[in-house]
């Protein structure tokens, strides 16, 4: 059963996220204080953190940064702070995605299922060439040997090779990896990562297709 992790100090909020989750089938660990989700914070037995920004004895942006210290796990914000630089802000500091208040609570769990089948089956590998990645342990190898990369570059990774043998466009990337669809971002940030990838995984992966996108060029197969 996939865990989350839910800090949100508002208790009959928290109740009625906890409650329609549980319903879905996740196992939630509820906490109202920066001092709770601390102590429930295990890394590697967290799928998802579902966080507040305001809370009654600290920011939550700064319980992200600890956690990006020793974790890969995705972060969703829920918060009332809608201003862009609080958005920006939070993706800078490692969020995965980004809800205002007052939201859809069914839209809240598409993207918590959204996020649960990037993690596919516990144990599982995708496989192309050289190149795997453990999706439990979120981790990328090459000749078995572990590549170091960023939380973004290996989502980026895992959308290409979840995409292997098709074209997929900036926009594509920028939705999907990003989960930005009409929010500002640098346009050279695609180019910028996937640059950075090539660097740490080899050149003949991944192919520029002009004026399209990028493509997988070799088979995947998950295992």
């Amino acid at each position: 059963m996939k865990k989350i992790l839910l800090l949100e100090d508002d208790k009959n909020l928290n109740y009625g996220i906890t409650l329609k989750l549980q319903k879905e089938g996740y196992e939630v660990s509820s906490a109202f204080s920066l001092k709770e989700a601390e102590e429930l914070f295990v890394p590697g037995r967290i799928d998802l953190v579902i966080c507040d920004v305001n809370l009654p004895d600290g920011s939550g942006l700064d319980f992200c940064t600890r956690i990006r210290k020793k974790s890969n796990v995705f972060i969703l914000f829920l918060t009332a702070l809608d201003s862009e630089i609080d958005m920006v802000n939070a993706y800078d500091l490692g969020a995965d995605d980004y809800m205002t208040k007052p939201f859809s609570l069914m839209v809240l769990v598409s993207k918590v299922h959204a996020f649960m089948r990037r993690l596919g089956s516990d144990g599982a590998l995708i496989r192309s060439g050289e190149i795997s990645v453990n999706y439990s342990e979120m981790k990328a190898y090459k000749n078995k040997e572990p590549v170091s990369l960023s939380k973004k570059e290996l989502q980026l990774l895992l959308f290409l090779l979840e995409n292997a043998g098709q074209i997929v466009s900036k926009e594509q990337i920028l939705e999907k990896v990003w989960d930005l669809d009409g929010q500002f971002v640098d346009e050279n940030t695609v180019p910028v990562n996937i640059s950075r990838l090539k660097s740490k995984i080899g050149n003949d992966y991944i192919r520029n297709v002009r004026g399209l996108g990028y493509i997988w060029t070799e088979e995947s197969l998950k295992e």
